[in-house]
């Protein structure tokens, strides 16, 4: 960071599933000059530190773990908040930028709320998007889960997630990757290529396996990210240590 430097984004959990505490990432943000963007699992946010004990300034994240079925891909709704200071700087529209698969550049609106395509310079209001649906269904899950619910949510994630980790380190072969703290994703080193494991566990026993991190990461072949929550039970997850032993002793 330097004083060119305008924001800091960081994900929490990390891609890797690993925890980070950014108290200090804030401080050293702020006195830069820079604001602090922390992108979050709203999951996680039940049980771990909330990013304003980051000095976090825009907290943004996925809203499908709050009760919206995976659906191949969407129709999802983000997540978008501000410390005070900010709420009125909020963006009219928000564009992202991709690729499609033939690598051609395309643009996706982010954010558009209604009232700017109708008055424009002159609307006030920035809160309303087309994502009304997924907002709503996100809405009743976490009125029927409440405050103690989401919590409960959040340590099964954290709780299945461990245990399993725990069974797997301890097959012949399989070692986790990282010591540092985690939800519900961790990374684990494998005896064979993980494309290899994937097909075997598919075309055997029916289990989709973890996502083959060499694709992204050529130092991390081999290694493999798995995410456990609260929808999987302790049979399943017995289940998918011993497809993974019998793939390593095959």
């Amino acid at each position: 960071m330097d004083q060119d430097t305008s924001l800091v984004a960081v994900q929490y959990p990390d891609f890797f599933g690993r925890i980070e505490d950014f108290t200090s990432l804030g401080a050293a943000a702020h006195a830069a000059g820079a604001l602090l963007c922390v992108v979050v699992n709203p999951l996680a946010l039940g049980l771990l530190k909330p990013p304003s004990e980051f000095g976090a300034d825009i907290v943004v994240g996925e809203g499908q773990p709050l009760g919206i079925p995976l659906s191949y891909g969407g129709p999802y709704l983000g997540l978008m908040a501000t410390t005070r200071a900010l709420v009125r700087k909020m963006p009219g529209r928000l564009v992202g930028e991709t690729v499609d698969t033939q690598g051609r550049r395309g643009y996706v609106l982010t954010l558009t709320p209604r009232e700017q395509h109708i008055r424009r310079e002159k609307a006030t209001s920035n809160i309303c998007t087309n994502q009304a649906l997924m907002a709503l269904a996100a809405l009743v899950y976490l009125s029927a889960l409440g405050k103690n619910g989401l919590r409960r949510v959040a340590e099964l994630c954290y709780h299945k997630a461990h245990y399993a980790a725990g069974e797997i380190a301890g097959l012949d072969g399989y070692e986790l990757w990282s010591e540092a703290p985690f939800f519900h994703e961790f990374v684990v080193r494998c005896p064979r290529p993980v494309a290899e494991i994937n097909t075997v566990l598919l075309e055997e026993h029916d289990i989709l396996g973890g996502f083959d991190l060499g694709q992204e990461y050529p130092e991390l072949e081999r290694h493999m990210l798995i995410a456990v929550t609260e929808r999987n039970d302790s049979d399943e997850i017995d289940e998918f240590v011993a497809a993974l032993q019998e793939v390593a002793n095959a």
